[in-house]
């Protein structure tokens, strides 16, 4: 090899490389002769050029090259080509000026990255904005120059339609969000005009299913404008319904002969004859340049077709469409309308399972109970929620129920078992059961919703959801929790050292049955003050730590929660503290300050099960009732109630009676416990039934009344207003 050859050859740049590359860049039969080869290979629709034809014998040229230095101003450039007139890349400018503003951030973070690294960046689909405020779609890469203080090639080729068409459709397939597919539409269509817009129908916002509707009820949202610049005032721009009168003009237009298609409206005074008044002129005209415009139907292929909504495309008065033009038009839009479909199924998804999700969080304490939660998804284009739930609710006898579950997986299957499950706990536990009662009823509930002959699961499996469920007893200041698979909540107690809550591993709910394992319920003490944290995996899972670890920072983070703080904002603050950056996983807390009733507000007797026993309850309740002033009627009334209640008790059940009456903030609570087990039931009582009658006078006196079932027996209560 010659020295000299090669000398020059290694000094050569990458900016001095492209540019005498641009000669060579395209065959030299020149544009028709790849036209032809375009047709050859299928390409059956002619194209004509906005731009003159280069002279015959002369190439095409689509390749340009930008020389940077390490201020990323342009210190070189080669950008003769027709195809980049109107781009106005001086030296010494700053290369951004040349972008769309939207997109300076991150071409910016391109450029410094393979400053730092030397790696190149290939093949971005970029657009470039001209001189008259039109823009270019060019395909650009970045490459390290050789030496300094030349430190950036940038390569820019004019994407030609075929090229343009396929890297459009694969970028606009990205997202499942509408207004992102939406916007990677329009921008789409900017190479062929200066102003795009997408205008939707308002059903595909909502994500309901969109049919043909009568012309006179068409509502369009606009749902993508680009380029981003200052529009005129009154023109509608991205989230702005269309006035009725241009959404039912638009419809008309597109739906010629019951079928939709694509109009073209020439110049300027025809786009003002058709539209009819100023002010729909200011509505949908993007400037006093803008002369022609081609309205395209979004058209989802069914039976009959479906109209989703128009993209405009919008140009001057020296740039008419040609028909290839229109052709790749319409073709680039029916090859996306199936995206756009998409990402209204998925908007229909996301409220339906976000409104699931509403439904499922707690509402706000009541006078014994101060709760808070947090959710938030692993991922902001997820469904909207994920299989993590949490539920806290008052019983009917005075107490709180907090639970918190974790369903495999995500989307409509997770949500739908979230709610079957969220709704089966909340009913069983306010028909009194316990909560390893309940987990026993919702491990049931798991391996029929996963037994595929039943027809319920859908393709979707269950098995391995885990849940916890705590009862809290304002009275006595104790929690009964039980775990399915779950982790320990973290108990802050008020003058004591806090740590979770000591339980048994369980399997989970769903486990085969041999695994299956009785569910334990664990007591403890919750003095007013106390604060218990519920929560899900997803807040203290960490690849780089151990779940203990991750544990020790929540008990950490609930310990600095201060009495008087409040607890919904301290939640917040716990989730900000821990919630890892990247999420693989939901993440929910339900924070409960427990507050209970005072131990001037209830008093407890024990009493032998003879036949003095309700005269007894009788003179104690209302010595009781004395103290606290209450009225004449609703003593009589609390007396009554407490009186049938004992003598129930006397007569079906065994053992000694514990007498219990509660003031709440609306009422009293009275409640008789015995040692027996059987359920008392509200009868027809017929006039000749010689039982049963006390239940009828306690359904009648109070304003609700039920059973629970504890350890030694059951209680039966009663709540009476004031």
């Amino acid at each position: 090899m010659d020295s000299r050859s090669s000398t020059s050859s290694s000094s050569s740049s990458p900016f001095d490389m492209v540019s005498s590359a641009l000669g060579r860049y395209i065959p030299r039969r020149g544009a028709a002769a790849a036209a032809g080869s375009a047709d050859a290979q299928g390409d059956r629709t002619a194209r004509r050029r906005v731009h003159a034809d280069p002279a015959p014998g002369r190439q095409e040229q689509i390749l340009g090259a930008v020389n940077l230095d390490r201020d990323l101003r342009i210190t070189r450039c080669n950008l003769d080509a027709p195809v980049f007139a109107g781009v106005e890349a001086v030296t010494g400018s700053s290369f951004v000026d040349l972008l769309p503003p939207g997109d300076v951030p991150t071409v910016t973070r391109r450029l410094r990255q393979v400053l730092e690294t030397g790696e190149p960046h290939v093949a971005r689909v970029q657009r470039l904005r001209r001189g008259d405020g039109s823009e270019l779609v060019v395909s650009m890469s970045i490459l390290a120059a050789a030496a300094p203080p030349e430190s950036l090639t940038v390569t820019l080729i004019a994407m030609a339609r075929r090229l343009h068409l396929y890297a459009a459709e694969t970028a606009i397939g990205t997202s499942l969000d509408i207004g992102e597919t939406a916007q990677s539409l329009a921008e789409s269509l900017l190479a062929w005009g200066d102003v795009a817009a997408i205008d939707l129908d308002f059903a595909v916002w909502t994500g309901e299913v969109v049919t043909e509707q009568p012309q006179g009820r068409v509502r369009l949202r606009r749902a993508a404008l680009v380029p981003d610049r200052v529009w005129p005032d009154g023109y509608v721009t991205p989230g702005d319904d269309l006035p009725g009168d241009a959404s039912r003009l638009l419809s008309q237009a597109i739906r010629r002969d019951d079928a939709a298609q694509a109009i073209v409206i020439p110049d300027r005074e025809a786009i003002e004859r058709v539209l009819g008044s100023p002010r729909l002129v200011r509505a949908l005209v993007p400037g006093d340049r803008a002369a022609e415009v081609a309205c395209i139907p979004l058209v989802l292929d069914a039976e009959p077709p479906v109209v989703l909504g128009v993209a405009e495309v919008w140009r001057r008065a020296d740039r008419p469409f040609a028909d290839s033009e229109l052709l790749d038009l319409q073709e680039l839009v029916a090859r996306t309308s199936h995206h756009v479909d998409l990402a209204r199924q998925h908007q229909r998804e996301h409220t339906q399972v976000l409104a699931l999700q509403r439904r499922l969080l707690p509402r706000t304490g009541g006078d014994t109970i101060e709760t808070a939660c947090v959710y938030e998804p692993a991922t902001p284009d997820s469904a909207g929620v994920g299989g993590d739930w949490a539920n806290s609710f008052p019983l009917p006898d005075g107490r709180t129920a907090l639970v918190v579950g974790d369903v495999v997986g995500h989307g409509l299957g997770a949500a739908a078992t979230m709610g079957q499950l969220s709704m089966e706990a909340r009913a069983l536990l306010s028909a009194g059961l316990a909560p390893d009662e309940v987990l026993e009823h919702l491990d049931e509930t798991v391996a029929l919703l996963d037994d595929a002959e039943s027809g319920l699961a859908a393709g979707y499996s269950a098995l391995g959801s885990s849940c916890c469920i705590a009862v809290y007893d304002p009275v006595s200041h104790h929690v009964a929790l039980s775990s399915a698979g779950h982790l320990p909540p973290v108990l802050v107690p008020p003058d004591g050292p806090a740590g979770p809550v000591a339980l048994r591993a369980h399997p989970g709910l769903g486990a085969e049955f041999a695994l299956r394992e009785p569910f334990d319920v664990h007591a403890f003490a919750a003095p007013p003050g106390s604060l218990l944290a519920l929560y899900t995996d997803g807040l203290v899972e960490d690849p780089a730590e151990s779940i203990d670890d991750g544990i020790g920072r929540l008990t950490d983070a609930v310990s600095r929660v201060h009495p008087w703080d409040a607890l919904q904002q301290a939640a917040r603050c716990v989730v900000s503290a821990l919630a890892p950056v990247r999420r693989r996983d939901d993440v929910t807390l339900l924070l409960a300050r427990m507050i209970g009733y005072r131990k001037g507000d209830t008093a407890t007797w024990r009493l032998p099960a003879r036949g003095d026993a309700a005269a007894r309850a009788r003179t104690l309740v209302s010595a009781l009732l004395g103290q606290w002033r209450t009225r004449e009627d609703t003593r009589d009334t609390v007396l009554l109630v407490v009186d049938e209640l004992v003598a129930n008790a006397i007569r079906y059940a065994e053992g000694p009676l514990t007498v219990r009456l509660i003031r709440t903030g609306d009422g009293f609570l009275c409640e008789v416990g015995d040692t027996g087990n059987g359920r008392p039931r509200l009868g027809r009582n017929e006039l000749l039934d010689d039982g049963g009658r006390g239940l009828h006078v306690v359904h009648g006196l109070s304003t609700r009344w039920g059973v629970r079932w504890t350890d030694t027996g059951k209680v039966v209560w009663a709540a009476v207003a004031r």
